[in-house]
Formats: C-alpha cells, structure tokens, sequence
C-alpha cells in the first residue's frame, strides 16, 4: 500500500494523504521538553487567546448605571443605606411617649394578634410597574479539541500538535489524520465501509474540522478538513513526519478498506510511499490490537535511541531493516508509542 505526496504547495492535500499528527499526553509541558530536546521542535499555543472586549465595544456587556437594585414592587433600593431625609439632625433625639402613657394592651381572654410573618403575602408589581430586568442565560462553553493544545514547529514550519488528554481513560497515543475536503461525507463512507466513526467533524476554530475513526479492525485514525491551517508544512526529513504504517491483523482486509476509501491517493498518480500496512505479529505480540504507529525521520537512527533513553523515553524495537528504511520503535516519556525512521 501506498500513500500520495502533496503538491509543493502545502495547502493542497489530496484525500486519503496523511496531512496532519497529534500526541494526546497527560502533560503538555513534559512533552514540550521530551520533543523540543529530541527533533529541535519550537511551540506556540495552537489556538491564539482571544482578547478581552473593551467595555462599550460591541458585544461587551455594559456596566451597571448605578448601584441601585430593584424588587418586584417595581420601587428601588438605593444601596448606600438610609436617604438623609430619613436621618436625624445633630442633637436631635427619637420622640419619647408622654408620662403616664401607655401601649395599648390587649383585653384579658382576647386572641393574641397574629404575628406579621404568618399570613404575608408577597408584594405584587402593580401593572404599570417597570419591567424587571433578567440577566440571559449564556449556555456554558465547550472547549475545541485543540483548546490549550500546542503546535510544534520545525524551522518555523508547522509539524504536529501536542494536545492535552482530557480523559485519563483514554491511551496516550499519536494519531494521524488523513486529509479531506468534506469531513462528514468521508465519515459516511467509512460507516459503508465497515468502520466506525468515533467522534463526529468538529470545528477546531478556523483551523479547520476534525473527527475520529476507526476501521475494520479497529485501528484508529483521523480525519481533517483544512480551513486555515491545511496540515504539515514540513514533512518527509528529520524531525517531521515521515511515514505511517499500520500494523494489522489481516492485511486483505486492510487493502480492501483504505483502497475504497483512498484509491486516488493510494493508487494515483505521482504518489509516493508514506503509509504502509504490516500483520502486528511481524512485529509486535500477537494479542498488540491493530493500530497506526507514527514515523519521525532521523539521520542516524542508533544514535537518536540514546537521547530517547536519556529524555525518560523507552526502547520497544531495536533498529530493524524494512522495505522503506531502518525502523526502531520506542516511546516517549509519558508513553506515547512513535517510531523513529532512517530512510
């Protein structure tokens, strides 16, 4: 199987082309050290912070007018405490009932009145009160797959993503995501096909829109319809993304599969090998459950293994010989599985 290289103009990835890669860690900064120190990478958060509305600009809520509140008699309550006309003037003293005066008491055997508490009714607005200002219900805000998410750059040019894992459930894995111009019509091809789709195309701000999947055996991958941010900028050398390849159980149906869904990009021409498949035994244990494992190109691939060592990361696979480089398999520090690939 094979994948379709891009045209020089990064902005056009044709479908079916692996175009974009993402690690979902527990610890963003970890990995920022671990990758920075290992491919060079430089980070910038990959959505841009919005900035806080000037109050009077559009959209901003306006501030209160004045400090006073309002019940439902429609009468207002200044909040700075009593009115000076309700206070008494210096030297002046609260009147004093007359000598010899007293309260009125109530006749022996008569019914205690009762307490003004007990039969309150509440104050009803009249009709030509004021209306009662209500504050809107604001639904509350879902964060985009990418909030607080970084992206990583190579020379400048973009490279991948570091996403945080908001669920602790979830593995901490890289994913790559083929590229498509209509997110929700690849998603119903796949459903045809026999796979499944995870998550649905959701927007990542107007950097275009994304979903999960998995094929027929259940290897999971993704979906990205570009808006403004296309996908890699920098591929196929060094510290970028070099190759994809998916280990599963019966490669038959992994050719059936992807070639219904990416024949052009597989099969067209001009393509280029950057996605390859392979039975997991081949090189994983038998029960390893069928999955994509993300390629970063090296110049020497023994001598990146010790900086993987040394960063916290782990050796899975010693470099071994395939049809498209010298392959070893490690993990980084917090267990995200990549390979390193010396073409």
């Amino acid at each position: 199987m094979a994948g379709s290289e891009a045209s020089a103009d990064f902005a056009d990835f044709v479908e079916g082309v692996p175009c974009w890669i993402d690690a979902q860690l527990p610890d963003v900064e970890a990995g920022k050290r671990f990758y920075g120190e290992l491919f060079g990478w430089t980070f910038e958060p990959f959505e841009a912070p919005e900035a806080p509305e000037a109050p009077g600009a559009p959209g901003a809520p306006e501030a209160p007018e004045s400090a006073e509140s309002v019940d439902l008699s429609g009468k207002t309550e200044a909040s700075a405490g009593p009115s000076p006309a309700s206070q008494p003037s210096p030297g002046s003293q609260a009147p004093q009932p007359s000598p010899g005066s007293q309260s009125p008491q109530p006749s022996p055997g008569s019914p205690e009145p009762p307490s003004p508490s007990a039969h309150a009714t509440p104050a009803v607005p009249p009709a030509d009160a004021p209306p009662v200002a209500l504050t809107p219900y604001t639904p509350p805000v879902r964060p985009t797959p990418y909030a607080d998410a970084l992206r990583a750059r190579l020379d400048g040019a973009p490279v991948a993503a570091l996403v945080p894992k908001r669920d602790g459930r979830m593995p901490t894995v890289w994913t790559v995501y083929f590229a498509t111009p209509d997110a929700d019509a690849l998603a119903g091809r796949i459903r045809a096909a026999g796979g499944q789709v995870i998550t649905t195309p959701v927007p990542v701000g107007p950097y275009g829109r994304i979903a999960l999947a998995a094929d027929s055996e259940s290897a999971v991958f993704g979906l990205w319809e570009g808006g403004t941010h296309p996908g890699f900028g920098r591929r196929h050398g060094p510290g970028s993304f070099s190759w994809v390849e998916l280990y599963a159980r019966n490669t038959a149906v992994a050719d059936s599969f992807y070639t219904r869904l990416f024949h052009d990009a597989l099969f067209g021409p001009g393509t280029t090998r950057d996605f390859g498949r392979v039975l997991v035994s081949e090189v994983f244990p038998v029960e390893m459950p069928p999955h994509f494992l993300v390629h970063f190109g090296v110049e020497d691939c023994e001598a990146v293994l010790g900086a993987v060592v040394r960063l916290g990361g782990r050796v899975q696979a010693t470099p071994f010989d395939t049809s498209y480089g010298r392959v070893a398999v490690v993990t980084d520090n917090q267990g995200a599985s990549f390979a390193l690939l010396q073409a």
